[in-house]
């Protein structure tokens, strides 16, 4: 079990579900789990939302040399900067919550972690912290001097990439060019082979514009910049169908001829997959120097403390990891 390797799960946002979660993964059984899990969070945090909601599990302090064991959760510990009570935001705890990141993403570079794993950050808060912050996947690709990252989601049986991620939807046609669309799809297609085992992904790629545009009449992205990325790409052996209407790349039959889906954008994509998925999809960054996985939805303020929330997405997502780990080490 020492050789197993190490996970680290940040706890994210404290006033959330994040840490609850975190205290959920005690039902997994770590003696038959091929990983050893360690939680970033406060440790008295973790110790009095147990409490709180009468789960019964031992907290120790994580050290390397500790193996896992039934009934006992590693904490790597965290300070907070402020009192934490489920269900408010203080920005207080904004820099805590980076934080976590932070001290997780050290680990993994430097070796020590295989693997990241996160549970949900509140966006508004940390903005009214005084700290701009977008999303983890922007966050984590400018501490790691990453140029270009891809945010896929995958559950339900789909896998949803994204050209664009967290922008105002007036400004995801400017941010689409034929530069950045092409990085992204070269990721897609490296990753898909790297962390699926997918050696030649079939991509199935949505045009911007309803009926990808209508031939002109309904835009014309997918002609001045969709299309030539995609038959540049095609002439060196990808497999990438479309510019494709969005309407209709959802459907069963279509979906059967792909690996996985580029979306323009991110509630093109990303409705359908939760509809299909919500609960127990995922969301992975491609790209990154590290393997990086986490939950699909957000910090549920008004489950936080009730013990309701479902702990399926930050399974699925450490799962997910372990099994990137496994293939990296091939």
């Amino acid at each position: 079990m020492k050789d197993w390797p190490l996970i680290a799960i940040t706890s994210g946002e404290p006033a959330g579900i994040g840490p609850e979660l975190c205290l959920r993964l005690i039902e997994r059984s770590h003696t038959s789990l091929p990983a050893r899990p360690v939680i970033f969070a406060d440790r008295e945090l973790m110790a009095e939302r147990a409490k709180q909601l009468n789960y019964r599990v031992t907290l120790r302090a994580w050290t390397p040399d500790l193996i896992p064991l039934p009934g006992v959760l590693d904490i790597f510990h965290v300070p907070l900067a402020a009192t934490s009570l489920a269900g408010r935001l203080n920005p207080a705890n904004s820099p805590y919550v980076l934080q976590l990141l932070d001290r997780a993403l050290d680990g993994c570079r430097s070796g020590a972690f295989a693997a990241m794993v996160t549970a949900p950050v509140h966006k508004g808060i940390i903005n009214d912290a005084g700290m701009a912050f977008t999303g983890h996947t922007e966050y984590l690709a400018e501490k790691t001097a990453t140029p270009h990252v891809v945010m896929m989601l995958a559950g339900g049986g789909l896998r949803v990439a994204l050209a664009t991620t967290h922008l105002p939807l007036k400004d995801v046609p400017a941010a689409i060019t034929q530069e950045s669309l092409e990085r992204t799809l070269r990721i897609l297609h490296a990753e898909m082979s790297k962390k699926y085992g997918i050696s030649t992904p079939r991509i199935l790629v949505a045009g911007l514009n309803p009926h990808a545009g209508e031939g002109g009449y309904l835009g014309h992205e997918e002609i001045e910049v969709i299309t030539p990325v995609l038959q540049r790409l095609r002439a060196e052996g990808m497999t990438l169908i479309g510019p494709l209407p969005a309407d209709t790349l959802f459907t069963p039959p279509m979906l059967a001829q792909g690996d996985c889906v580029l979306a323009m954008y991110h509630d093109q994509g990303l409705t359908a997959l939760k509809y299909a998925s919500f609960g127990t999809g995922i969301n992975v960054t491609l790209g990154l120097p590290i393997i990086r996985t986490s939950v699909d939805h957000g910090t549920a303020l008004d489950l936080a403390g009730t013990g309701r929330a479902d702990p399926g997405s930050l399974l699925q997502a450490l799962d997910q990891a372990i099994e990137m780990v496994g293939r990296a080490a091939l």
